[in-house]
């Protein structure tokens, strides 16, 4: 007897693990199948066990609640006419504001390298804020990629901190050499990761927003590598 149920709480892959094996503990369990990008568990029982026993299973951390047939059906359709663009709109309308407030920053004397500068302050600034918005969720999804953040945990959870000390040393034109240096190297290592994630097509949240936001490891996250590389080694040429 197969029932889906609605899974809050999930940020990486280790949170999809541990709930898989917590609810496959239960003997009453046959299989279950988590996630972790639509938040949902199928599982199939033996036995008919209560949300409460289940709840019981995954811990405090994560809750755990039977779909409707109604909820089931509307997901499907949801997930079936959800296009790449959809799920990738937070994405780009941050792009949107940073642009333009980079472009209203520099209208009256415009300057390509003041722009670059500009932008590449307020993209750290804005990423970095969304980190913190789930600090402690944070490192676990990052590691799920970034081949730093990979085998030193402790780097994921400083890496926030790294984001918001670029932002402002391109804000206030402090140390720019080193800043651009840093941001080539940490953006460069992020978008090997960032590579290899997307060819080993492995569905996976993106962390660049947070996990606030439930954004999918897509191409758009290694454009936007890419830009700031790219704006980081001409300023770097250019100085």
């Amino acid at each position: 007897m197969i029932h889906q149920y609605k899974v809050e709480g999930m940020t990486c892959g280790n949170c999809k693990k541990h709930v898989e094996e917590a609810l496959a503990s239960l003997s009453e369990v046959k299989s279950v199948e988590v996630d972790l990008e639509q938040g949902e568990a199928r599982i199939d029982l033996a036995k008919h066990l209560t949300e409460e026993e289940l709840q019981q299973s995954v811990g405090s951390k994560y809750s755990i609640t039977q779909k409707s047939d109604f909820d089931t059906n509307k997901t499907e359709a949801s997930a079936e006419n959800k296009t790449k663009f959809q799920q990738l709109k937070p994405l780009f309308l941050i792009f949107f504001y940073i642009t333009s407030a980079s472009v209203l920053l520099n209208i009256s004397n415009f300057s390509i390298e003041e722009f670059m500068l500009d932008f590449m302050g307020l993209f750290f600034i804005v990423f970095s804020f969304f980190k913190f918005l789930d600090y402690k969720g944070f490192p676990d999804s990052f590691a799920m990629y970034d081949p730093i953040a990979k085998v030193f945990k402790p780097y994921a959870w400083v890496y926030p901190f790294i984001e918001t000390a670029l932002g402002l040393a391109f804000f206030f034109r402090f140390q720019l050499e080193l800043a651009l240096v840093l941001t080539i190297l940490i953006l460069g290592v992020t978008s090997i990761g960032v590579t290899k994630s997307l060819f080993s097509k492995n569905t996976i949240k993106c962390a660049c927003l947070g996990t606030a936001l439930n954004l999918p490891m897509t191409e758009a996250t290694f454009i936007e590598n890419a830009i700031m590389l790219i704006m980081a080694t001409s300023m770097l040429l250019m100085i």
